[in-house]
């Protein structure tokens, strides 16, 4: 394993990179546990970030751990490189002072470079040079500091994904583990603001898009489980009518369209109900939609971050991440878990073997 930067020149180039490893926020653990799950086996990926904050990232992992870095002039020198080779391609917009950014703080330089790195593994993926993509950790409060109107990664995503003088796309957060996928009606907003956004069009879109999805990762008719936006799911309008007004009939045009959709349950028990863990315990559906970010997303963060897959739905190519932040408090130990980042590409895997490709 090398302590220093190697050039692509010096590799043999054979085949062709599938996936674009985005290395988040620089101050973050995404270059770290990026390198620590190479450090574990051939990978058919390219790293799109900073050759020297990656090499930074590698020289805090134990000597067992520690893939060489190897700096590609242009995205196409990524292909096949040797054995624990790790190939990192530098997008254009890095900040020339990035490695001066410090592990474990908040540094505009790191907000700019991953929207950099982000913007340019779109391309990549609409123009077909990568599979897909997976996205380390980035810092929403970097983001704001580099100027980007773009509260985290699904909004930026959905943004560049949208062809020019297209109207946006409409895209969902999915939420996965091997137990629990929950697909989210609202995201990055306030409560209630969440509220005010959980209209008939936007649960039945979201029905839709979580319907369409799951047919990629190998269920062409997923139960989908609505949870409902007030306790007891309203209780019929005792504790709020959204679901009798709103999300009741969204569901009722959705089953209309074929989607096997059911609810709204009460949201305290429908995500208990999904859980599914064989042999003692069978879910009664294959995904739930929650109406808001912490509705959807504390039952799957509670079950472990080790596992958990965030995926953005809707999107014209595939997209993945784990499912924890940057964790600035582990950020250059050494001691942060790949697990996560590692479940993120088997899933990527999983949905573009659902279009035909195989990485």
């Amino acid at each position: 394993m090398s302590d220093h930067l190697v050039d692509a020149a010096e590799t043999p180039v054979t085949g062709a990179p599938r996936l674009a490893l985005t290395m988040g926020d620089a101050c973050g653990v995404g270059p770290e546990i990026i390198a620590r799950w190479w450090g574990q086996g051939a990978h058919a990926a390219t790293v799109v970030g900073c050759p020297q904050v990656m090499q930074r990232a590698v020289a805090s992992l134990s000597a067992a751990h520690r893939p060489a870095v190897v700096r590609l002039a242009a995205w196409a020198d990524g292909r096949g490189l040797l054995p624990g080779q790790m190939g990192v391609w530098a997008p254009p917009g890095l900040p020339a002072d990035l490695i001066e950014a410090p592990w474990g703080r908040v540094d505009r330089r790191a907000g700019v470079a991953a929207a950099a790195c982000i913007r340019a593994a779109v391309r990549l993926a609409q123009s077909g040079d990568a599979a897909g993509i997976v996205t380390a950790p980035l810092h929403k409060e970097a983001l704001a500091l580099a100027g980007e109107p773009y509260p985290g990664h699904t909004e930026l995503l959905q943004a560049e994904g949208t062809p020019p003088g297209q109207p946006i796309a409409p895209v969902r957060m999915m939420l996965a583990n091997p137990q629990l996928k929950t697909v989210l009606v609202t995201i990055h907003v306030s409560l209630r603001q969440a509220i005010e956004q959980v209209t008939f069009d936007a649960v039945l879109e979201t029905l839709r898009i979580t319907h369409r999805s799951a047919q990629l990762w190998g269920q062409p008719r997923a139960r989908i489980g609505v949870a409902g936006l007030n306790p007891h799911a309203g209780e019929s309008g005792l504790f709020g009518d959204e679901e009798l007004r709103i999300i009741g009939p969204a569901i009722k045009a959705a089953r209309a369209e074929g989607i096997d959709a059911s609810g709204p349950w009460a949201p305290d028990t429908v995500f208990m109900r999904a859980r599914h863990a064989p042999p003692e315990h069978i879910g009664e559906f294959d995904v739930v939609i929650a109406m808001y970010h912490d509705q959807g997303l504390i039952p799957v963060k509670y079950m472990g971050l080790d596992q958990g897959v965030n995926v953005t739905l809707g999107l014209p190519f595939v997209r993945t991440s784990p499912d924890h932040g940057t964790a600035f408090d582990l950020a250059g130990t050494g001691r942060a878990d790949a697990s996560s980042f590692g479940q993120a590409v088997e899933m990527a895997r999983l949905l573009l073997s659902g279009r035909g490709v195989r990485v």
